[in-house]
């Protein structure tokens, strides 16, 4: 078990090792890991290794330890990151301005700055990227942080976290090593070692401001994630699965929940409701500040987890808004977890401009890295999580529909705190759940999750001319033009270029991004949808009943698409 555990760990950091995420922090391995190793300057060869090691260390017992740590001590989950960015810039300094190492001697004796360019200082380096660097969400790292936070850090976890922490170094060893055997090969690097130690300054201060105003996160947004295939294909395994359960996503705050059945009439008892757990950001809260289940005791709690791109989510909205305006008086308190499934779907104006529209004015939580989605072993958009007074997971209900059987037990649990409790009537908000049997399923264009292409050529990732087919399936669609697929996404290469799509449904939308105007025809007739501001759905189709058609997309320049949704 403990091999099958380090392997998963190993490969699951490997992936993460060669990821968009590791960019920022390979100038800094690079120049101070590396070129600063140089053996002829006289510096230590064994520095690089320290550098990664100081990393593999810190990060391993910060991601296991911090949150207890810092909530044992009533601390904010920032402190180590912050504390590791003044460390960063401490060390910068000292590269930059060699005085400046004296100087902290005295005052900061527990920093060894002034060695920090010879073979005692990569360790301190190493520790410090280990408490600000943050690798790419995936499956192991859920594990590994669910673990930790929920203080459930048992053989397996402590074996997947140093698994997962080797393997996303190696690649960080490699590019250190490589830094030497530069400066080492290349006569300019030996003969302008003081440079290179200042640009190692540079580049360390550069990457703690960066941090600080979380640069690499915005950076990564505009890079493609050319390792989602490899995540998908890894995480999908039910051997990965099965292991990563043991290793930390199933714990003692959520194994009870699978005794809750979906689309249940009844109240029943599923545990205690798990914490709400690794919040990027919260709005629609006092003052923006986060608030904690243990606050909401005495209240009914309905947590639903969404993306608001996603057109499932868009039809179940309406009723939890209406749930909320309903009810909040009687003693009901919904929290809206929002958990990404697009990477714009991280941008916080983007979410916090997409709930104002849809009306929602209850607390949202920002669940960038699917932390508390992870803690909830949840797996779809939406779900709703009802929670009683007393803190209880009474009912759950994945994906569409059952909603007023959802608003039944929601009105049937107010009663119970508070028999004396007067509850308005029913709201009436329409269903407007398809059945899901009788439309296109959801067609993703990304290479990753693509789904049903129909088109004479492969569909690959990078840019490509594509042909229409002579005849094309029902429920697919096929391409023409210079395209550039992408990951997540694919975008015109020259050009506007076409998308011709064969549907069944009532309603049609387009996940859409960037300027432009997009042209849809259907049966000879045109119409035009202007893409603008924040990254969304737009509706290309509405009619009062289902049928079946063709729609041709023209997609310009500048213009970003994600997928086709469909009600």
């Amino acid at each position: 078990m403990y091999l099958t555990l380090a392997l998963i760990g190993f490969l699951g950091g490997l992936i993460t090792g060669i990821s968009p995420c590791i960019l920022p922090v390979l100038p800094v391995i690079f120049f101070s890991g590396g070129a600063q190793s140089d053996r002829a300057s006289g510096a230590s060869r064994w520095r690089p290794y320290q550098v990664i090691l100081g990393l593999v260390v810190s990060f391993s017992v910060f991601t296991l330890l911090g949150s207890l740590l810092l909530a044992l001590l009533h601390l904010p989950q920032d402190v180590l990151r912050y504390a590791g960015i003044v460390v960063l810039v401490l060390i910068g300094i000292g590269l930059i301005v060699p005085k400046f190492e004296e100087i902290l001697e005295k005052p900061f004796s527990w920093i060894p700055q002034r060695n920090v360019g010879t073979d005692r200082g990569g360790f301190v380096l190493g520790i410090a990227l280990g408490a600000v660097y943050v690798p790419c969400a995936g499956p192991v790292l859920a594990a590994i942080t669910v673990a930790g936070s929920t203080g459930k850090i048992g053989v397996e976890t402590i074996v997947l976290t140093l698994s997962f922490a080797i393997g996303a170094a190696i690649p960080l060893l490699i590019f250190a090593l490589a830094g030497r055997r530069v400066s080492e090969r290349v006569k300019g690097f030996r003969k302008h070692q003081k440079g290179i130690r200042i640009t190692g300054g540079v580049l360390m201060v550069a990457l703690a401001v960066g941090l600080f105003f979380n640069i690499p996160q915005a950076l990564q947004r505009l890079i493609p994630d050319y390792t989602s295939a490899l995540q998908d294909n890894f995480s999908s395994s039910d051997q990965v699965s099965q292991a990563l359960n043991l290793g930390g996503l199933v714990n003692d705050q959520n194994k009870n929940l699978s005794k809750c059945s979906n689309d249940a009439d009844k109240l029943q008892s599923c545990g205690t409701a798990p914490d709400i757990t690794g919040i990027q950001q919260w709005f629609n809260t006092p003052g923006n500040k986060p608030i904690a289940l243990d606050q909401e005791k005495g209240k009914v709690v309905l947590i639903d987890f969404w993306a608001y791109s996603c057109i499932n989510c868009e039809r179940s909205i309406p009723h939890v808004v209406a749930w909320e305006k309903a009810y909040k008086a009687a003693g009901l308190q919904i929290i809206g977890v929002h958990s990404p499934e697009y990477a714009f779907e991280k941008v916080p104006a983007n979410v916090e401009s997409a709930a104002k529209g849809f009306g929602i004015t209850y607390p949202v939580a920002i669940d960038n890295n699917l932390s508390t989605w992870t803690n909830y072993r949840n797996r779809y958009w939406p779900a709703h999580y009802l929670i009683d007074a007393k803190g209880t997971v009474r009912n759950v209900q994945f994906g569409e529909g059952n909603y007023a059987q959802t608003e039944s037990l929601i009105r049937q649990l107010l009663q119970q705190a508070n028999p004396s409790v007067k509850l308005p009537a029913p709201t009436e908000v329409a269903d407007a759940t398809p059945q899901v049997s009788k439309i296109t399923p959801e067609t993703y264009l990304g290479y990753t999750k693509v789904r049903n292409y129909d088109g004479p050529e492969k569909y690959t990732s990078g840019t490509q001319t594509f042909s229409l087919p002579e005849k094309q399936a029902a429920n697919s669609f096929a391409l023409e033009g210079g395209w550039n697929v992408g990951t997540q996404s694919i975008t015109p290469s020259a050009g506007p270029a076409t998308i011709r799509l064969s549907y069944t449904a009532k309603v049609v939308q387009m996940v859409l991004s960037g300027t432009g105007d997009v042209t849809v025809e259907r049966d000879g007739k045109k119409q035009t949808v202007h893409v603008s501001g924040v990254p969304n759905a737009r509706q290309l189709l509405s009619t009062k009943d289902t049928g079946s058609g063709t729609l041709t997309v023209t997609v310009p320049q500048g213009v970003t698409a994600y997928s086709f949704t469909f009600g």
